[in-house]
């Protein structure tokens, strides 16, 4: 998106005739965006559940085999590889340069993000439905704008597109202010105009919440938020858990440093030809997360996906899993999510929360260590290094602990800097789109 001028005046422009127009627009629009974005979500979730459970279910007798996952990723490669490569506007940013809220699509590269976010997420590729939500939410406000009045200034625009994006991903995480963040972090903006974008979309995105619940009451879908369930008891920081946060931000960083540097060393390959080789990239994703099956007796879904409905279980039973076992997950995860951001649509969130967690959960043990300030770190360090968004990513280790997240506060300020830091000192893995 286009971002305004830094000489903004503030009181004149909320005191304007188009602020106030703005203000209406951005309410209205809440209502449509959160009925396109909760219908996505529910699309994503149909086919998951149909592909993944009832199908394999009303065919086989003895349970969903180990392979199952395997023919169903590679289709999702050649979906994919066919959408980016025949639909306009390369179906939105490639994953493995990073997280992206600005840029909002025009309306004819909304079809081709739709359609390969819509085979990533809904066939087992390991990236998370934010980056798409964001794009749709952005671009048909943007459209909307366009339609009413084809020569909007450019404020118009940057306002209008923030509140589409705020509306379409504040349910998914929970809440409008988190999802603030995200968005006006991401895209730099500040100032007056932060002001000025920050209300438009905090009401839209307020009025989409509204919507988003009549929707789970009356659909009986269920609601598509980011929560865990059941939260580990937080315990007061101590110097030690401080120790532990500067070696797990460190860790993190190197991790996320691995991560990166596999996907876009990955890139070349896939232009190559794109869609054998996603194709391929599929087939990897389905081999591991069948090997992950077999060695484990734990489900090959864990590994799949973004990690967003798999989460809170683990969190909820994580005293089942050995530390051997968490450390195959967060293996097996953290690989498939490497190859997924070199060659499918999705956004870098979810998939870092999960390995986050996972990687909490299996030095929860350590001497004074606990679960919840191990669990929020991890979360906490993962975003940092993958989204390069500190603020956002102390928020989302914070609030996902519900009221015990004041507790870890110290813990996850801590992990996420030194993993910002380390990220941003380490070598550069790759040039910009």
């Amino acid at each position: 998106m286009t971002t305004p001028t830094p000489d903004v005046d503030l009181v004149t422009v909320v005191r304007s005739k188009a602020y106030a127009v703005a203000l209406l627009l951005a309410a209205a629009l809440g209502i449509p965006i959160s009925l396109v974005a909760y219908g996505f979500l529910a699309a994503v979730t149909k086919i998951q559940k149909y592909v993944f459970r009832d199908l394999p279910g009303d065919i086989f007798s003895g349970g969903t085999p180990s392979w199952w996952p395997i023919p169903w990723l590679m289709l999702c490669g050649v979906l994919t590889a066919l959408t980016i490569r025949y639909l306009p506007g390369n179906a939105g940013h490639s994953p493995a340069f990073g997280f992206h809220a600005g840029g909002t699509p025009v309306d004819k590269e909304l079809p081709g993000i739709i359609l390969a976010s819509l085979a990533t997420l809904s066939l087992g590729a390991v990236l998370g439905p934010e980056a798409p939500l964001i794009a749709i939410g952005g671009g048909l406000a943007v459209l909307t704008v366009h339609l009413l009045k084809k020569d909007a200034p450019p404020m118009a625009l940057v306002i209008m597109a923030s509140a589409g994006s705020f509306t379409a991903i504040s349910t998914l995480f929970g809440s409008p202010i988190l999802a603030a963040f995200l968005i006006m972090e991401a895209a730099g903006i500040g100032g007056a105009t932060l002001s000025l974008v920050a209300v438009p979309g905090l009401l839209a995105s307020g009025i989409g919440a509204v919507v988003f619940i009549g929707l789970d009451n009356l659909t009986g879908l269920g609601t598509f938020s980011l929560a865990l369930t059941s939260v580990p008891t937080a315990v007061n920081p101590t110097v030690a858990t401080l120790c532990w946060a500067v070696v797990v931000g460190a860790f993190a960083a190197a991790l996320g440093w691995v991560i990166r540097w596999i996907g876009l060393a990955l890139r070349p390959v896939v232009h190559s030809s794109r869609v054998l080789v996603t194709a391929g990239i599929g087939l990897l994703i389905g081999l591991t997360a069948t090997a992950y099956q077999l060695i484990s007796g734990h489900t090959f879904t864990q590994v799949l996906f973004s990690g967003q409905d798999a989460l809170p279980d683990l969190v909820a039973h994580a005293a089942d899993y050995s530390v051997g076992v968490l450390l195959l997950l967060g293996l097996c995860k953290t690989f498939v999510y490497s190859i997924s951001l070199s060659a499918f649509r999705g956004g870098p969130v979810f998939p870092a929360i999960f390995i986050g967690a996972v990687l909490g959960i299996a030095i929860s043990g350590l001497p004074g260590m606990s679960s919840a300030p191990a669990i929020a770190m991890g979360i906490g360090a993962m975003c940092a290094v993958m989204l390069r968004l500190p603020l956002t990513s102390a928020l989302l280790g914070i609030l996902l602990l519900g009221a015990d997240g004041v507790s870890v506060t110290p813990q996850v300020v801590v992990a996420v800097a030194v993993a910002f830091v380390l990220i941003n000192v380490l070598p550069t893995t790759g040039t910009k789109e």
